[in-house]
C-alpha cells in the first residue's frame, strides 16, 4: 500500500509516498540501522588523457572526496509527517555504493532542519582542497522546493548554497553531486501508453557562483515519490544499481539517463489504497555541471 506523502502502508514490502502525512498516522518502527561512518579505500589515479582534458573534470586529486548521507526516518508528530518505513535501506545501500567508489561516506540519521543546516555549513568550510569532487544524498519528506528535517520543512537552496563557489572555495571549479530522495508536490503520474510503431583549463578564471552543481531528483516537480517500505525508493534502488554497473565506464549524466529508464520502466505502484496503484514515477536531473564527470572503476 502507499502512503500519500504517507499513506500508510497495509501491505508488508508496498510501495510508500515521500511527501506530507495526512492521510495516515503510521506508528510502527524498524529496527534496522544504519553505519554512522563508513571509511573508504583512496581514488585511484585518472588516465593522463583525462588529466588533460579540457572537456572532463581533473580526478588526479588523493581522494575523491566527501559523502554525507541525511536519512530521515522518525518526525515529530507537529508535522504531520509519518515514519519512512524503507528509508534505512536506502541509506544502506548508498553508503556501500559510495563507499566502494571511493568516498569517505558518512550517514547522520534523523536530522532536525537546524542540524542539517549546521551539518552542511560545517561541511562546506572542511578543506576540500585534496578532493576531487562533494557528494550529498538526501532522503526525507519533501514538497516543491522544500525538504522536511524531523521538525520541520526548508527551501532545499538553503542547505545547498553552502557549497556554492563565494562561500566554498575549496570546491571551486569541482563537481558537488546532490540526490534527492523526496516528494516535490502531491500529483500522481498514471503513464501513458507506447505505440508498438510508434575551453581548455586556465590557471586562473572566473566561473558562475552556481557552477558545477548536479542536482538527481527523485521525481519531477509537483509529483509524489514512491518508496518501498521494505526494498527502499525506486530511485534509489535504481541510482545504486546503475552507479554500481556502470561507474568507470560510462559518464555520469549517461548513468542518469539509464537511472531514469529503470524507474520509469521497471517501477509501477501497487497500492490497497483506490487511486494509487498502477501509477508511474520520472526522476529529473538538474545540471550545472561544465564538464564531464567519470566516477573511479
Amino acid at each position: 500500500m502507499a502512503e500519500d506523502c504517507d499513506v500508510a502502508d497495509k501491505q508488508s514490502g508496498g510501495d510508500t509516498l515521500d511527501a506530507f502525512g495526512f492521510l495516515s498516522k503510521r506508528k510502527d518502527k524498524a529496527t534496522d540501522k544504519t553505519p554512522e561512518e563508513v571509511d573508504s579505500a583512496p581514488i585511484s589515479r585518472s588516465s593522463r588523457a583525462a588529466a588533460s582534458d579540457p572537456y572532463r573534470y581533473k580526478m588526479d586529486y588523493p581522494s575523491i572526496g566527501a559523502c554525507v548521507i541525511i536519512n530521515n526516518k522518525n518526525f515529530h508528530r507537529s508535522t504531520g509527517m509519518s515514519i519512512r518505513n524503507g528509508t534505512d535501506v536506502d541509506a544502506a545501500f548508498a553508503a556501500k555504493t559510495f563507499s566502494r567508489l571511493g568516498y569517505k561516506t558518512r550517514v547522520v540519521n534523523d536530522q532536525t532542519v537546524e542540524q542539517m543546516r549546521q551539518l552542511l555549513f560545517n561541511v562546506s568550510k572542511e578543506d576540500h582542497s585534496s578532493s576531487a569532487s562533494f557528494v550529498c544524498v538526501v532522503l526525507s519528506h519533501g514538497d516543491e522546493g522544500v525538504i522536511y528535517g524531523t521538525n520541520g520543512c526548508e527551501k532545499f537552496e538553503n542547505l545547498t548554497q553552502f557549497f556554492k563557489g563565494n562561500h566554498c572555495k575549496s570546491l571551486v571549479g569541482k563537481p558537488k553531486l546532490f540526490f534527492i530522495q523526496a516528494c516535490r508536490g502531491s500529483a500522481l503520474d498514471d503513464g501513458a501508453l507506447v505505440e508498438a510503431d510508434s575551453v581548455g583549463d586556465q590557471t586562473s578564471e572566473r566561473i558562475p557562483v552556481e557552477a558545477d552543481f548536479l542536482y538527481a531528483y527523485s521525481t519531477a516537480p509537483g509529483y509524489y515519490s514512491w518508496r518501498n517500505t521494505q526494498n527502499g525508493s525506486w530511485f534509489m534502488q535504481a541510482l545504486c544499481e546503475m552507479l554500481e554497473h556502470y561507474s568507470g565506464e560510462l559518464e555520469l549524466m549517461q548513468i542518469m539517463t539509464r537511472v531514469n529508464r529503470k524507474v520509469a520502466l521497471n517501477f509501477e505502484s501497487s497500492s490497497n489504497l483506490p487511486g494509487y496503484s498502477c501509477k508511474k514515477q520520472i526522476p529529473c536531473i538538474v545540471s550545472m555541471l561544465t564538464k564531464d564527470f567519470y566516477f573511479p572503476s
